[in-house]
């Protein structure tokens, strides 16, 4: 009887060996990555239902920027700007008859325009959900506001009323700014808290990279949420990226406009790639195999995230192919802070974002260089980031 037991719990181990090598080898390899140099970096933020990750990652960025200038770490508040955006917002609005967009996105020179105009307070001295909830919710928000302005502009002329009514309305929603507030034991102001911040917002530019303007000068990207019509330096592709890689070489991180509407980007992964069939490596029976495929069932195929593998070449053509034909639109802000690469050697920037720190990587994203060289729209960098050669050429110093 005991030698049974034992053969028949050593034929049972083998089975459960076999399943379990079977079940393993039936699971998908996924991506694996390892951080190359990563940037310290305030922790990850929840801008929760609002669309104002523009403001969440820069002031993400210019946190980092505070701590690579060898700073303490602070939260800034958000809605400081956020609050003040909208009150530009609105003016410019009304001057020009609702035909502009009146909406909660934006860009990150808001923030850096925001700070140098109206100065910047800590996240404790004014958190601005003064409507019940300890996160933002703009649900009701917007709304309001917008449909305040639209009463407004179908006046015959405007009141002597509005700015002081739209202003009230945000006091109601964010909370009255304080003029004065302590922080650490400290009685600043909001201007003297900004000059107390070892950066300066005159440091910071964007830059992107089409053909629709000359390479080398300034020009107004034409998106919805640039209502402030703030303007980048325009570059060619690969000094583009040469500016990324230079400015994570050296320490300084970057505020990152892209577009996640791709396929290519997926939300529960983390992960944004711009994949493309491996035709050379395939055998020719899988090729013959391919070849047979629908374009939708090419396309499942493709973007299934189960494992790396080869992805597309992007060209300034791409590039400008894509925003014209709206296909890259502007739809979210992050924090470009370091660089890792996949299991077979891909590279990838680590990216911060601010949708709460959430699996697989903690409110951390891997985009593949493809993705940022075919979907990023602007970045704002420290000026000092940039190659010498580059910076010459745009006539910074």
């Amino acid at each position: 009887m005991k030698r049974f037991l034992l053969c028949a719990l050593a034929f049972c181990t083998t089975l459960g060996a076999a399943a379990q090598t079977a079940d393993t080898k039936s699971e998908p390899e996924g991506y694996r990555f390892t951080d190359g140099k990563v940037l310290d970096i305030t922790p990850v933020k929840n801008q929760n239902r609002s669309g104002t990750c523009w403001c969440y990652s820069t002031m993400s960025f210019l946190e980092a920027e505070i701590l690579r200038a060898g700073g303490a770490p602070v939260h800034l508040s958000e809605m400081w700007i956020v609050r003040h955006t909208f009150m530009e917002k609105a003016e410019k609005y009304v001057r020009m008859h609702g035909e502009i967009n009146f909406a909660e996105g934006g860009a990150a020179h808001d923030v850096t325009e925001g700070i140098a105009k109206y100065g910047i307070v800590p996240f404790e001295a004014y958190p601005g959900f003064n409507y019940g909830t300890d996160k933002p919710d703009f649900s009701e928000l917007t709304p309001v506001l917008k449909s305040f302005l639209d009463t407004v502009i179908k006046g015959r002329k405007l009141s002597t009323a509005w700015k002081r009514a739209f202003n009230a309305l945000l006091d109601e929603y964010f909370g009255p700014m304080p003029e004065t507030f302590v922080y650490e034991g400290k009685e600043y102001t909001p201007a003297s808290f900004a000059a107390s911040l070892p950066i300066r917002m005159d440091d910071y530019i964007d830059i992107t990279s089409f053909t629709h303007h000359p390479f080398y000068t300034k020009f107004i990207i034409e998106i919805p949420d640039n209502w402030m019509w703030g303007e980048a330096y325009n570059l060619p592709l690969d000094e583009m990226m040469q500016v990324v890689d230079h400015a994570l070489a050296n320490g300084y991180p970057l505020a990152w406009g892209t577009d996640v509407s791709e396929k290519g980007f997926s939300r529960t992964k983390a992960l944004g790639i711009i994949p493309e069939a491996d035709l050379d490596g395939m055998s020719g029976t899988e090729a013959e195999r391919w070849g047979k495929l629908t374009e939708r069932e090419k396309e499942a195929a493709l973007y299934k995230f189960d494992k790396p593998g080869k992805e597309r070449t992007i060209t300034q053509q791409m590039r400008q192919e894509a925003f014209d034909n709206y296909e890259t639109t502007d739809d979210h802000g992050m924090v470009i802070v370091g660089t890792a690469t996949d299991q077979i050697g891909n590279p990838y920037y680590k990216v911060l974002n601010s949708w709460d720190a959430m699996p697989p990587y903690g409110g951390y994203y891997y985009f593949s260089r493809p993705f940022v060289e075919y979907k990023t729209t602007d970045i704002m960098v420290n000026k000092r980031a940039l190659p010498k050669a580059i910076a010459a050429k745009l006539g910074l110093k």
